[in-house]
C-alpha cells in the first residue's frame, strides 16, 4: 500500500487527473480498474475519479508495485491477426479472459485495454470510446485463439456468426487411452454447480441439465496417450473436459476432471487443452468482419507436456 498526502499545489485536480500525473508508469486502464474495484481511497473512503482533490487529503493506494511501475508480470498472450474491427489473440495457460467473482489479478481485457491505449486506439472514456470485447470465452488454464471485438458493430456481427455456426471453434488436446473409433460425436447432458465451480455429466436427460455435443478426431495416439481434435458443437462451461473424462478418457494435466494420480506419474501441471484453429466458415459478406469469409487460423499448442 502507498499513502500520499496531498500538497497544496497539487489539490484542485480530480483523482484521476492526479493519478495520471504523477504515476506515469501505470496503464491507464489499470488506474481505472483500481478505482472501480476501490482500490484506491480518499481519506478512508472510497471515491470515484471524478473527486476533486484538497490540501491534506491521503490518497491510499492497494495496487501491486510491479502494475504501478508499469511491470507486467508476463501478460502471455500474442496477437495472431488484427484490423480495425477484431483482435485475435493466442492466450497463454494461467491468464483469465475476463473477472470471476475472486478476480484480482488483471485479466486478458485489462491487457488488450492497454494494448489499445498504447496505439492510440481506446481512451477509457465511455461512451467516447468503445470497450474492446470478448466474442467468446475460454477457461483460465486453457490456452488458444480468442476474438475480441474493437468495436459494437463487430462484436454484433462475431456473435452472429458463432451462434449460426459460421464461426467454428476446434482444440487439440491428449486424453489418456485409446479412443474406440478414429472419430466421433459425443453427445450428453450438462448441468453447472456454480458453487462447486464443476460441471456433471449425465448420459440421460435430467431436470437442470443441457444437451451438449462435442465431435473429435483422432490425430495420432502412442503410448496409451490419444491426441484428438475437438470441434465444440455446443459450447457449454467445462465441456470438452467433462465429457472426455465422462466417457473414460480424461485430458492429461487436468486437475479438476482428470486422474491426478496419473497426472502426477508424467510430471504435467497443466491441462493439455488448446483452443489452436479458427475457421470463418462463411462466404463474404456485407456484415461487419464479412471480408474474413473463408479465413482460417491456426496455432501450435505450448503446453508443457512433450506427446
Amino acid at each position: 500500500m502507498r499513502r500520499i498526502i496531498v500538497e497544496e499545489s497539487q489539490a484542485n485536480k480530480k483523482l484521476l487527473t492526479f493519478l495520471r500525473l504523477n504515476f506515469k508508469d501505470m496503464p491507464v486502464s489499470a488506474i481505472y480498474k483500481a478505482i472501480r474495484k476501490k482500490n484506491i481511497k480518499v481519506n478512508g473512503k472510497h471515491v470515484k475519479g471524478d473527486y476533486i482533490l484538497q490540501p491534506g487529503d491521503a490518497i491510499e493506494i492497494y495496487v501491486p508495485d510491479n502494475i504501478i511501475l508499469g511491470i507486467p508480470l508476463s501478460p502471455a498472450f500474442s496477437v495472431i491477426y488484427e484490423d480495425e474491427n477484431i483482435i485475435i489473440v493466442n492466450k497463454g495457460q494461467g491468464l483469465p479472459v475476463h473477472p470471476d467473482r475472486n478476480q484480482k489479478d488483471n485479466t486478458l481485457i485489462d491487457y488488450i485495454k492497454d494494448y489499445l491505449m498504447e496505439k492510440g486506439e481506446y481512451t477509457g472514456e465511455f461512451p467516447d470510446s468503445f470497450p474492446p470485447s470478448l466474442c467468446h470465452r475460454l477457461d483460465r488454464n486453457t490456452g488458444g485463439l480468442i476474438i475480441i471485438a474493437k468495436n459494437f458493430p463487430a462484436l454484433k456481427a462475431v456473435l452472429k456468426k458463432i451462434e449460426n455456426n459460421e464461426i467454428k471453434k476446434y482444440y487439440v488436446c491428449l486424453v489418456k487411452g485409446k479412443m474406440d473409433k478414429k472419430e466421433g460425436e459425443l453427445r450428453a447432458f450438462l448441468k453447472k454447480d456454480e458453487n462447486k465451480s464443476r460441471v456433471f455429466i449425465s448420459d440421460e436427460k435430467k431436470p437442470g441439465y443441457l444437451k451438449i455435443i462435442t465431435r473429435y478426431r483422432v490425430l495420432e495416439y502412442k503410448n496409451d496417450i490419444s491426441m484428438l481434435e475437438i470441434e465444440l458443437i455446443t459450447g457449454r462451461t467445462h465441456q470438452i473436459r467433462a465429457h472426455l473424462a465422462h466417457i473414460g478418457h480424461p485430458i492429461v494435466g487436468d486437475g479438476k476432471y482428470g486422474i491426478n494420480s496419473y497426472n502426477r506419474l508424467l510430471k504435467v501441471k497443466k491441462q493439455a487443452l488448446w483452443a489452436y484453429k479458427l475457421l470463418f466458415d462463411f462466404k463474404k459478406d456485407d456484415s461487419a468482419i464479412g471480408y474474413l469469409g473463408g479465413k482460417c487460423f491456426q496455432v501450435e499448442p505450448d503446453w508443457d507436456f512433450k506427446f
